[in-house]
């Protein structure tokens, strides 16, 4: 696995679809859901949580 610099929402989407590809859904979701947190484009924040369709796990305060 490469190693990432978590500094723009495309960064995180990168380790998402790596994430899936390796076999890790939950993970993968997770970082679509910070990528898709990060995106000012409502439309696109959408687009990229339906690309990672589980179910969110994230716990919120």
């Amino acid at each position: 696995m490469a190693l990432f610099n978590f500094n723009r929402a495309a960064d995180y989407l990168d380790a998402a679809r790596e994430m899936a590809d390796s076999g890790r859904p939950t993970l993968a979701r997770l970082l679509a859901e910070e990528a898709a947190d990060r995106t000012a484009d409502p439309a696109e924040a959408t687009r990229i949580r339906s690309e990672f369709p589980d179910n969110s796990l994230r716990q919120e305060d």
